[in-house]
C-alpha cells in the first residue's frame, strides 16, 4: 500500500451502519498502514496519515475521524504530542484515540491513557483483538454521540419551553395591566413609560450602599417585570369615582385609595392559587400596596416612613408620580418635563427617599427619552 495519504477504497462492501464510521490510521510505516488498512477498510471508510502534523490536519476536516489509531514512536512528532494537540482544540478534542505501538512496558501504556488515550494495542497486531477494540470504541462512541445530541435537543425543547412559558408570563402581566389602564382612558402608555423608569433608577442605585444588597440583577429584571402590576387594584374601583372628572369628595378620596390594598390582595389570592412560588408576583404584591406610602409617614395605605417602605415601592413612587405629573388628566393640564423635574426634587426627604431623588436627578435625561418614546398623543415635552 502507498504511504501517501488518502481514502482506502473498501474491497468488499461493507453494511451502512458499519461503514459510514471514519477511522484514521497514523503511522510513519507504510506496511503498518497497509496492514491495518487492510484489517479495516472492508467495515469502516479509512483514511491514513504518514505523519502527526498530516494527522493533526486531517482531523480537523470533514469527514472528522470517529476514532484514530494512533502511532507512538514517530520521527518529529510522537504519538504523545499529536494526542496533546488532539485534546487542545476543541474540533478534535472528543475524537477517541487508541494508541498503537511495540512498547509495552506499564509505563508506556500509562502514559498514554494519563493522556486521554482511551486503548492501548500492543504490537504485533492480533488482527481479531484489533476489530474487537474498534468496534466496541466506535460503538460507545456512537452512543455518546446520541447522548450529546439527545441531551442539546432536550435543553433546546427546555429552553424553549422557557422562553414559551417567559412569553405567556409577560403577556399575562401586560393584558391584566392593560385591564386596568382600559378602566382609565387617560393614562396611555403609562404602564411602559412606569416600568422604564423603575429599571432607570434601580440600575442607578444599583451600586449605592443603601441598596445594593438588594438590587441584584436579577431582582431589577423581577422589578420591571412587576412594575405594570402596580394599579391593579383599580379594577375594584368603580366608575363613577375612578373616572370623574372633577374633585374626589372625602369619602371618594378614601374609597379610591383603596385600590392600593385590593391590588395586592388579588396578586396575594394569585400567589396562593399558583402550585409553586412565583418570586416576582411577590415584588408585585409589594409595589402595588406600597406605592403611595411616602418617605415622612404621610402616605397611604399604612403610613409607612423611611425604609420601612419596601424600596420596589419607594423607586415605584417617584416613577408614577413624575409620569403623573407629565401627563393629561381629566383635571390638569400636563406638566414640561423641567417643571416635573422640578416638583419632584423639591419633595426630596418628604414624599421620596432622598436617595431616589438623587438617582432620578442623576438619569433624568433617561426619564425625557422614555417619556418621549412611549408618549401619549397628548402627552407635553
Amino acid at each position: 500500500m502507498p504511504c501517501n495519504d488518502r481514502f482506502l477504497q473498501p474491497a468488499a462492501v461493507a453494511s451502512p451502519d458499519h461503514h459510514s464510521a471514519v477511522v484514521l490510521i497514523v503511522d510513519d510505516t507504510p506496511e503498518n498502514l497497509a496492514v491495518l488498512g487492510e484489517l479495516l477498510q472492508p467495515n469502516y471508510r479509512v483514511l491514513v496519515a504518514n505523519s502527526g502534523r498530516r494527522a493533526l490536519a486531517i482531523a480537523t476536516v470533514n469527514p472528522q475521524p470517529d476514532l484514530i489509531l494512533l502511532d507512538v514512536m514517530m520521527p518529529e512528532m510522537d504519538g504523545y504530542q499529536v494526542l496533546a494537540e488532539l485534546r487542545q482544540n476543541p474540533r478534535t478534542a472528543q475524537i477517541p484515540v487508541i494508541f498503537v505501538t511495540a512498547m509495552d512496558a506499564l509505563e508506556d501504556e500509562q502514559r498514554g491513557l494519563d493522556l486521554g488515550a482511551i486503548d492501548y494495542i500492543t504490537k504485533p497486531l492480533r488482527p481479531p483483538i484489533v476489530l474487537a477494540r474498534v468496534r466496541v470504541h466506535l460503538e460507545l462512541k456512537a452512543a455518546r454521540d446520541r447522548l450529546r445530541d439527545q441531551n442539546s435537543f432536550l435543553e433546546a425543547e427546555v429552553a424553549r419551553r422557557m422562553a414559551e412559558n417567559q412569553l405567556v408570563q409577560d403577556v399575562s402581566i401586560h393584558a391584566l395591566a392593560r385591564l386596568a389602564e382600559t378602566r382609565d382612558s387617560e393614562t396611555g402608555n403609562h404602564i411602559h413609560r412606569t416600568r422604564e423608569y423603575v429599571r432607570a433608577l434601580a440600575v442607578r442605585l444599583q451600586g449605592h450602599p443603601r441598596f445594593a444588597a438588594f438590587l441584584s440583577d436579577r431582582t431589577i429584571r423581577l422589578l420591571v417585570k412587576s412594575a405594570p402590576l402596580h394599579d391593579i387594584g383599580k379594577v375594584a374601583i368603580p366608575d363613577h369615582i375612578l373616572l370623574k372628572p372633577g374633585k374626589l369628595t372625602a369619602e371618594e378620596w378614601e374609597l379610591m385609595k383603596t385600590h392600593a390594598q385590593r391590588g395586592s390582595e388579588a396578586i396575594e389570592q394569585a400567589e396562593r392559587d399558583a402550585e409553586q412560588p412565583v418570586e416576582f408576583l411577590a415584588l408585585a404584591k409589594e409595589i402595588a400596596h406600597y406605592h403611595h406610602e411616602k418617605w415622612d409617614g404621610s402616605g397611604y395605605p399604612e403610613g409607612l416612613a423611611g425604609d420601612a417602605i419596601p424600596i420596589p415601592a419607594r423607586l415605584m413612587a417617584l416613577a408614577d408620580v413624575f409620569d403623573a405629573l407629565i401627563s393629561r388628566r381629566v383635571y390638569k393640564p400636563p406638566l414640561p418635563f423641567a417643571e416635573a423635574r422640578t416638583l419632584i426634587l423639591a419633595e426630596r426627604g418628604r414624599h421620596f427617599d432622598p436617595d431616589v431623588v438623587d438617582a432620578f436627578a442623576a438619569v433624568f435625561d433617561q426619564f425625557a427619552v422614555i417619556a418621549r418614546r412611549y408618549s401619549d398623543s397628548a402627552a407635553s415635552g
